[in-house]
């Protein structure tokens, strides 16, 4: 069985699926071949790298001054910061070290940097591992501006109707405003008192924005640094939303009373991205969904090796496993929102 290049709409629903055995398999054979093993050395460098290119920004934003060269300097920092959450996503994982104490270091560290709470983001995210593409209970699908599913798209009313009708259009600006949204549902879980170590928090997001629009306001005029922070956090938004959407939307999406087991939940609503080592990088390891959503706390650089024990194992079960290339990742997701948004346009046109 070849990879499917297919990305289907339709929910899920199956007869009753073996549980468990498939998986132990799959993960004594992966266990086996070391691949939970950490990789400490790949972090260190990474992270080191990523810090530099960080440091390096600022003090070439120090030295350009008030210039719309700056412009520039705004769409590095979009690609670092992407790359900062990327480590801290596997942090949150336990992808760097084995214990979580150490892991929450290291991902307090980043998720400071960037803006973002980490305990808000860790408890959405796993809720969306645990149940990925499920209609009621993968937050990720939870967005009020967009339908996923027919059953959501019938539920819009308003102006929420509206911009799922055109939602396939509106889809790459509205991540225009998802770097904003991260500071925003970060500032609500801080002020809500919804996370474990809320004075940590605090501490990290008040201590970053202080920073951060000091630096800007100081050294640019004040239209230069709302350009600059309109052009930083709306390219920081649609790198985190190009590299996060072609993981699962326009994948099967699940409901209440699926009978699908862990294996077949993760693979049949995943998707993997093909394009070698810039894909790797651009996208952070996400490129290997499926994967990555079978052994979460995985190291990134294993992910590739895992592929090619998990791929000729699904092949063997007859799992389908989807993938194909990031521009028809994206055509995909596009087309899905488009069906999905169907409806109201058909019931639109005859009003």
């Amino acid at each position: 069985m070849r990879p499917s290049d297919s990305s289907p709409h339709q929910s899920v629903t199956t007869a009753p699926l073996p549980s468990g055995s498939d998986f132990a398999e799959l993960r004594r054979i992966v266990v086996g071949a070391g691949l939970l093993d950490r990789r400490l050395g790949y972090y260190g460098m990474r992270i080191s790298l990523n810090l530099i290119a960080l440091a390096g920004a600022w003090v070439a934003f120090v030295f350009i001054g008030n210039s719309w060269w700056q412009l520039i300097t705004a769409a590095f920092l979009a690609l670092m910061f992407t790359q900062l959450s990327f480590i801290g996503h596997d942090a949150g994982h336990k992808q760097i070290f084995r214990t979580r104490r150490a892991n929450d270091v290291i991902g307090y560290a980043h998720a400071g940097l960037v803006g973002i709470s980490y305990g808000w983001w860790v408890n959405k995210h796993s809720s969306h591992h645990a149940n990925p593409n499920h209609e009621d209970k993968d937050p990720d699908l939870d967005i009020p501006a967009l339908a996923f599913s027919l059953r959501q798209s019938s539920t819009k009313q308003g102006f929420l109707r509206w911009m799922a009708k055109h939602q396939a259009v509106l889809f790459f600006p509205l991540l225009l405003l998802e770097g904003l949204n991260l500071h925003y549902a970060s500032a609500e879980a801080v002020w809500r008192n919804e996370l474990k170590s809320r004075k940590l928090e605090a501490s990290l997001f008040l201590a970053h924005t202080a920073v951060y629009l000091a630096a800007v306001f100081l050294v640019l005029s004040p239209g230069t640094a709302v350009v600059f922070i309109a052009v930083h956090q709306g390219l920081w938004g649609v790198y985190m939303g190009c590299s996060f959407a072609p993981n699962h939307k326009g994948m099967p999406t699940l409901s209440e009373g699926h009978s699908l087991d862990f294996l077949r939940k993760q693979v049949l609503t995943s998707r993997n991205v093909r394009g070698g080592p810039w894909v790797d990088f651009a996208l952070g390891g996400l490129n290997y969904q499926i994967e990555h959503h079978l052994f979460p706390s995985m190291p990134r650089p294993n992910l590739r090796h895992a592929q090619l024990l998990v791929l000729p194992f699904c092949a063997q079960h007859s799992i389908t496993y989807s993938q194909c290339g990031l521009l028809r990742s994206y055509a995909h997701v596009l087309h899905h929102l488009r069906a999905v948004g169907a409806p109201l346009r058909a019931t639109s046109s005859r009003t």
